[in-house]
C-alpha cells in the first residue's frame, strides 16, 4: 500500500500550502517578476493589505517568495524564489482544469443542494 497522503508526508505539505486561497494566486501574480505591494495588490485585486502581507509573509516563510528591500525608500518588492517558480506549472495546469471543469463541479452543487431542499 503507497501512504503517500499521509498527514505528515511531502505530498501533504504541497496541498496544505496551496489550499489557501491567496497562496496559488499570489504565485501567479508574481510569475513575470518582483512587484511591489501595491503593485501586487492592484494586480490581484480583492485581497485586503493585511491578507496580502500575511500571505507573502506566509510565502516567503516556506521559501516560495523573497522579499527585497528597495534602498532608503522603505519599499519592498516580492518575487519568486526557484522553489516558488517550479509551482507555476501545477498551478497552470490546476487552472487548465478548473476551466475544463468549472462548469461540471457548480452543475455537481447545485443538483446536491436541489436534493438536499427536497429532503
Amino acid at each position: 500500500m503507497n501512504d503517500v497522503f499521509l498527514a505528515d508526508c511531502r505530498a501533504r505539505l504541497a496541498f496544505d500550502l496551496m489550499a489557501n486561497t491567496w497562496n496559488p494566486v499570489v504565485l501567479w501574480a508574481l510569475r513575470d517578476g518582483a512587484l511591489r505591494p501595491s503593485e501586487l495588490r492592484r494586480r490581484l485585486g480583492g485581497i485586503s493589505t493585511k491578507v496580502l502581507t500575511e500571505t507573502v509573509r506566509r510565502l516567503e516563510f516556506n521559501g516560495l517568495v523573497s522579499r527585497r528591500d528597495c534602498g532608503r525608500t522603505a519599499k519592498v518588492e516580492y518575487s519568486l524564489t526557484d522553489l516558488g517558480a517550479g509551482l507555476l506549472g501545477p498551478i497552470e495546469a490546476f487552472g487548465e482544469w478548473a476551466h475544463r471543469h468549472g462548469d461540471d463541479v457548480m452543475e455537481a452543487q447545485d443538483k446536491a443542494a436541489r436534493l438536499r431542499d427536497l429532503a
